[in-house]
């Protein structure tokens, strides 16, 4: 159970009396009258085939508050298109499946990209941003809570306490973070969290010296979690990174856009697992490497546009501060892990450590030779700017797949490749 306390600038939600589910939900269906709400799941089609979002799904078909939800799917032929509107079908709630890889929306994305502003390369965070696209022109969801598919411990209280902060019309929260702690299998797990964000925040604050933003970004207790609600105006201004620094831009946009009282942290559930990274060790294009390069790059993008100024020489500074802090943190995880009869290898921990000094150097590099790279996705309301009709047509799109499919079913016309 969760201490009340209060650290850094951002409200934290504890879970203090692990209150019933069936009281939480009421609530919710209450909001819901005023405020509807809805889900977004980013999901590759591959996460169809294991049992975690088999299970999520199943959770979400007993949930009465949601009024929409939204499904981003990727990596999708056509026969597995058809598969995953099959898949889904079973949520009573109102639902629609953005087939990312469908000739209507990479029709739409070919677009874009002739004005600059689709996308740059596949992922989560393309994923999520057509999401957020399709919740602003839908109009059916005033707040929307946003988790992965590949959460193996789902259970829907997650959901709920999620969205709630959101959801509920006395709060005045723009936005909430979900947290918990990453333990499972007997296991300490979230390295990339634990060994690499977490020291180098306290790094950066002692070589740059005292931020508001890294003191903003420090008050989060786990801020790589992929779960995080929002109100639906959020949606208009926000931009969001590409790449593997998708959290820490979201986070980084709110720090931009809203004052700190309009932010929160909550806690939303007491184990918590999905899919694991590899290391990726002398693979700096993949797994846990890639991952650690692109978050701290845009740690340095961020911290250089409140006026922060980088050279090799501050980077060499950042990086050997950040391993002595990062190693006596790994004894701190060691001790903590033993307390409560978990394992952690201090051998892998430490090569982790190692990987990421490494990384902040090549992420500092990067940093100075691209000085132009422009790894954020454009705001809705420059798209919207640029193609006064891109909702009404990335609607028609979506509906127009939902409806080819019911067609199909039925007998009366062949899916288009």
């Amino acid at each position: 159970m969760a201490d009340f306390y209060q650290n850094g600038i951002v409200t934290t939600l504890h879970n203090l009396d692990n209150r019933p589910l069936e009281q939480m939900e009421a609530e919710l269906c209450q909001f819901a009258a005023q405020r509807p709400l809805g889900l977004i799941l980013p999901s590759l089609y591959s996460e169809l085939q294991g049992p975690a979002l088999d299970n999520i799904v199943r959770h979400l078909c007993e949930v009465p508050y949601l009024n929409q939800i939204v499904i981003g799917l990727d990596r999708a032929d056509r026969e597995q298109f058809r598969h995953a509107s099959e898949f889904f079908s079973r949520l009573p709630q109102h639902h629609r499946i953005l087939w990312n890889d469908g000739p209507r929306l990479r029709a739409l994305d070919a677009e874009l990209a002739e004005l600059g502003l689709a996308p740059k390369e596949m992922g989560k965070g393309r994923n999520v941003w057509y999401c957020m696209g399709y919740v602003l022109a839908s109009g059916k969801a005033e707040s929307v809570a946003l988790h992965d598919c590949d959460i193996v411990t789902y259970q829907r209280n997650l959901l709920a306490r999620l969205i709630y902060p959101v959801a509920n019309p006395q709060f005045n929260y723009e936005f909430c973070k979900g947290f918990y702690a990453r333990v499972a299998d007997g296991k300490l797990n979230g390295r990339v969290s634990r060994l690499l964000v977490t020291p180098l925040l306290k790094a950066l604050q002692r070589v740059v010296g005292h931020c508001d933003y890294l003191e903003f970004m420090d008050s989060f207790r786990y801020p790589l979690a992929g779960e995080f609600s929002f109100r639906r105006d959020v949606l208009n201004d926000i931009r969001i990174p590409s790449d593997w620094g998708l959290e820490i831009g979201v986070l980084s946009e709110m720090y931009r856009n809203y004052a700190s009282n309009r932010v929160a942290q909550v806690d939303i559930a007491n184990i918590y697992d999905h899919k694991h990274q590899d290391l990726s060790v002398g693979n700096d294009q993949g797994g846990l490497s890639r991952m650690s390069i692109d978050i701290t790059k845009a740690l340095f993008r961020k911290l250089a546009t409140e006026g922060h100024t980088f050279s090799s020489e501050v980077f060499r500074s950042i990086k050997a501060t950040y391993f002595r802090i990062a190693l006596d943190f790994v004894e701190t995880y060691h001790n903590d892990a033993r307390m409560n009869g978990l394992r952690l290898d201090v051998h892998n921990e430490e090569k982790a450590v190692e990987l990421f000094a490494e990384n902040i150097m090549k992420a500092g590099q990067s940093f100075l030779n691209y000085p132009m790279e422009r790894p954020f996705i454009p705001s809705w309301n420059r798209v919207q700017s640029a193609m006064p009709d891109v909702f009404e047509r990335l609607v028609q799109a979506v509906e127009d797949d939902a409806a080819d499919i019911a067609m199909e079913e039925s007998g009366c016309l062949s899916l288009p490749a």
